[in-house]
This record gives structure tokens, C-alpha cells and sequence, in this order.
């Protein structure tokens, strides 16, 4: 029997969901090089490999076979040929910009364990998908409003959140339609950087923010009474500023985000809040010509930088922190510790907060692999985000199941688990 690649599901799967990855046909105890590429629409290329034996039986069962020293990682890891996917090109990251067409997995086993590979003994493709049969996709121009939204399958309506990227700007979606598979009403919003928004950060005013609460609250799909907000970095303050002077925000989702306004003045009505001072010359800067900007901002809670803490003790939400503890961006896990302490001081329930050993700054949805460094664009220079692959993804798994239990239990009432098939 000729070597072949078996997969399941066998030709789709959502990008969040694990994919069992197993060859048969291969001789008793078996050498083989496994190896995944994929490419992005950029038509940048990611690869990972890893080493193998097959059992007495000619099988190879990734979900009980460990990985042999020498490939992209190494021990039992079912998922690692897809969190161990790497850019071929420096400081590439990968995101996802149309998420109604699949990324194309390609999956080839090689004889033996050389470098290069040997003879290409058996392959398959896999499309990784971003939307569920059913999910909706409704591109939003309401007013100065410039979103997404996507809308599960079914009747609603349906729990609502209002999803924000950080300082890239533009309009990304991938992590909002993923979490639209699972039952939820998901606005991406952009803030800057797309059609006719501002060009750069510089200083931004919640009434857009706000224009865009009042449309998810007064959609005829949305569940009331309040809606949740979901932030990673930059998008995560706006998220917080949002909480504490917007209405109808019941629960706020905070990704490695901060407690203090960061990078642009924010205004609201007769509210101005500063930025959060920071002084370049604290950049650490490597061989390799990386820069470590982890020390960069001043601290919050000392002197005029006072005047840029988000006063998070007026908002009527829940907060959830997921905090990286190898954020190399910025202190997230002070943030969210000192955001406690003043919720907590002003007499409001204590915020739930998740920490990650090992997590870096990037925490994705589940199995999109680790960046390491990327191209800052406040920077003007690579800089390194933190975090270790193989706890980077254990955290990107669990904070995603932490996300969805805090927004179902705060914005439905209930836990529920939903089915993950497509």
C-alpha cells in the first residue's frame, strides 16, 4: 500500500479548530519528514517541518507520535506542523484580509530526515476557513461608521461585540468573523488608516466609537440590553476609554491591552485625556538590529502621566484582562493589576484576569503562528513582541475559549458551548 496523508475533517476546517493529521502506508518503524506550507495573499510563504518514525504498523498518528529532535519543534504536538509555521521572509506576520476565502494548507511527507528532505513520498491540501456555512458578511457605511459585520447563521437575535485591532489601523476581520461562528453579533471596526478615516493616530473622538455602539445597540439582530467590546493592544484602551464614558457596553474583552490612553490625545465631548508619555531613548536595541521597546512608556501613576489613566471606575461593565506575561509591547500585566486595583478602590466588582506564562504580545485566535518580530509602525523598525511558540499557542487556545465564556455569561446570561462543525 503506497503512503497517504489522512486528515480530519478531510478537506475543510475552521483556522480556530484542530486539525488530526495522520500517514498510512509507510513501512514498520519508518523515517519521514513531515512538512506544512502555506501562503498568504501576499503570496508570502510559511513553512514548518518536523521528524517522525512510524509505529511496528507502518502508522504515523501525530496525536500519539512525538516529533524527534531536529524539525520546528520537537515532542507530542498534534497541531505543531500549524503553530510552528514560520515566514520565510523576516519579520513577516501573517493576518488573514479576505475571510471568505480559505488559506490553502499543503502537507508533504518525505523519506528520512535529511536536509533537503528526501523522496516526496506522499501529500495533501487542506483549506483552513474563516467563516462558517451560514455566517453572514455585511460591509457597514452608516454614517462616518467603517466596519464589518458579520451575523451567525439563524434567526437572532444574537449577543452583540464590537471587535478593535490596534496600531496597524486598516480594517481586519479575521478574529471577528471567527467569533461570529460561534454565536455572536461581530462589528470589525476600523479607526484609522482606512478610506476616508485619519491617516495616522493622532488623536481620535469617541463619538465616532460611540456612532458605532448606538448602530450594533439599535440593530434588529443585536441582543439588548448592552453589548460586549473585544481589544487587542492599541484597540484594547479605546475598548476601556469606550466602557467608561459610553452607554450600553455591559462587557469589555481586553487582549495585552492598557489601563492608560496610548498614542494619540482622546476626546469625548468636553473630555480631553493625553497619551501616555514615553521616552524614546529607553528603545533597547540588538545586534540584529531588533528593538526591545518594553520600557518606553512612563509610568501612569507618577506625575503629569496621571492625566492619561482611562477612569475605567465610571464604566457599568465587567472587564476581562488576557494578559501576556512575555509582552515585550508594553507592561500589560501591570495594566491590568493597577486597572484592578482602581476598579476595585472605587467599590466595582474585581475584573477577571488571565495570565500566560511565556505568551507574548500578538495573542491571535488559536494556531495562527507566533510573531516574533514584525515591523513596529510607530517604530519605523522591527521590534520584538515577546513570547515562546508552544506556550504562545497554548495561550492563544485557552484565552479564546476565556473570551467567548466571559462574553457568553455577561451578554446572554448563561454559559453554552456551541458545536464547532462546519
Amino acid at each position: 500500500m503506497a503512503p497517504s496523508v489522512r486528515l480530519s475533517p478531510e478537506t475543510r476546517s475552521l483556522f480556530d479548530e484542530p486539525l488530526a493529521i495522520a500517514v498510512q502506508g509507510l513501512g514498520p518503524r519508518q523515517q519521514v519528514t513531515l512538512r506544512t506550507s502555506l501562503r498568504d495573499e501576499m503570496g508570502e510563504l510559511f513553512q514548518a517541518c518536523a521528524r517522525y518514525q512510524a509505529g511496528d504498523d507502518g502508522e504515523l498518528d501525530l496525536a500519539r507520535c512525538p516529533a524527534l529532535p531536529g524539525g520546528s519543534f520537537s515532542g507530542l504536538e498534534p497541531m505543531g506542523l500549524l503553530w510552528a509555521l514560520q515566514p520565510q521572509k523576516p519579520f513577516w506576520y501573517m493576518v488573514k484580509k479576505d475571510v471568505q476565502r480559505p488559506f490553502l494548507l499543503q502537507l508533504e511527507v518525505f523519506d528520512g530526515h535529511g536536509d533537503p528532505p528526501g523522496r516526496l513520498l506522499a501529500q495533501a491540501q487542506h483549506e483552513r476557513a474563516f467563516l462558517r456555512d451560514g455566517v453572514r458578511r455585511v460591509p457597514v457605511r452608516e454614517g462616518r461608521i467603517r466596519a464589518t459585520l458579520f451575523l451567525p447563521p439563524g434567526n437572532g437575535p444574537f449577543p452583540g461585540i464590537i471587535d478593535l485591532y490596534g496600531t496597524g489601523g486598516g480594517l481586519p476581520e479575521y478574529r471577528a468573523c471567527l467569533l461570529a461562528n460561534y454565536g455572536f453579533a461581530v462589528l470589525a471596526l476600523a479607526f484609522y488608516g482606512y478610506e476616508d478615516l485619519p491617516k495616522e493616530m493622532k488623536e481620535f473622538h469617541l463619538e465616532y466609537f460611540e456612532e458605532a455602539v448606538n448602530y450594533m445597540l439599535q440593530h434588529t439582530q443585536v441582543k439588548g440590553p448592552g453589548i460586549g467590546l473585544l481589544g487587542i493592544s492599541k484597540g484594547g484602551d479605546l475598548c476601556i476609554s469606550m466602557a467608561s464614558f459610553l452607554k450600553g457596553i455591559t462587557a469589555t474583552a481586553l487582549i495585552n491591552g492598557s489601563v492608560a490612553n496610548v498614542g494619540a490625545v482622546l476626546r469625548y465631548k468636553d473630555v480631553t485625556i493625553p497619551p501616555l508619555g514615553a521616552d524614546a531613548k529607553r528603545i533597547k536595541v540588538n545586534k540584529s538590529g531588533i528593538a526591545d521597546i518594553v520600557d518606553v512608556l512612563n509610568n501612569p501613576l507618577e506625575g503629569p502621566d496621571r492625566q492619561s489613566f482611562i477612569p475605567l471606575e465610571k464604566a457599568e461593565s465587567r472587564f476581562l484582562f488576557i494578559v501576556g506575561q512575555d509582552d515585550r509591547n508594553w507592561k500589560s500585566e501591570f495594566f491590568a493589576v493597577e486597572g484592578s486595583k482602581r476598579l476595585q478602590a472605587h467599590g466595582k466588582e474585581k475584573p477577571e484576569i488571565v495570565c500566560y506564562p511565556g505568551a507574548g504580545h500578538y495573542i491571535e485566535p488559536p494556531f495562527f503562528p507566533m510573531c516574533a518580530a514584525s515591523m513596529h509602525l510607530l517604530v519605523g523598525k522591527p521590534v520584538v513582541w515577546g513570547g515562546e511558540p508552544k506556550a504562545h499557542c497554548e495561550a492563544q487556545i485557552d484565552a479564546w475559549q476565556q473570551i467567548q465564556a466571559f462574553f457568553h455569561k455577561h451578554l446572554m446570561g448563561k454559559l453554552s458551548g456551541t458545536s464547532n462543525k462546519l
